[in-house]
């Protein structure tokens, strides 16, 4: 599954274009908000743990481990709203919400960078950095949260140039993709969305 190939002149693996498939079925789910979007991030995070392990990507690969256990979380959320609601509806952060955020992502990023300086990978602030966002992200999508898609566009687009440096050309031109579709979902569930921002934080 880690052998060479050529597609469409980029250099992949089997279990690399796998993932990358799964990982555009995750990601279209989303934008429609269907619940199965969870099963297919649950096989496609296992599936990119082994190819950002291969790549000592050891933040990405632990990552995956994360938005595993997330994504069973996540799912629940979405199958058991509170409140008597049929589906688990959009909503915005407040402030406190925007805040909470911020931190998390620093405070991720400080942590993870710090225990990724002890590995062999060369990237372990940039690895860092975009392992905590990309747990706000995940956190923020479980609880349908307008603003995870704000948080995966920036993600995503730095995402892009780490992937180019690693060499994983096909998982770059992926989250090259994911840009294009976070805002796609953006919009779409903006429209879903109340007008008045949710008081609720991340609850």
């Amino acid at each position: 599954m880690n052998d060479t190939l050529l597609l469409l002149g980029f250099a992949t693996t089997p279990l690399e274009l796998i993932s990358f498939v799964l990982a555009l079925t995750t990601v279209a789910l989303n934008i429609g908000q269907n619940h199965w979007a969870w099963l297919f991030a649950i096989i496609s995070s296992a599936a990119y743990g082994w190819v950002f392990f291969a790549s000592r990507l050891y933040g990405d690969m632990a990552l995956q481990l994360v938005f595993i256990t997330v994504s069973f979380w996540g799912w629940y959320q979405w199958l058991h709203p509170q409140q008597g609601a049929t589906v688990l509806p959009v909503t915005t952060l407040s402030l406190r919400g925007w805040l909470a955020s911020g931190a998390g992502w620093l405070a991720g990023f400080l942590l993870i960078a710090w225990l990724l300086t002890s590995t062999d990978t060369d990237v372990p602030h940039a690895d860092g950095f975009l392992t905590a966002g990309s747990l706000v992200g995940q956190v923020l999508l479980s609880r349908k949260k307008l603003e995870n898609w704000i948080v995966w566009i920036v993600v995503d687009i730095l995402y892009v140039g780490l992937y180019i440096h690693k060499n994983l050309m096909l998982t770059a031109v992926l989250y090259g993709v994911f840009v294009v579709m976070a805002v796609i979902g953006l919009l779409a569930w903006k429209k879903a969305a109340p007008a008045a921002p949710d008081a609720m934080v991340l609850k």
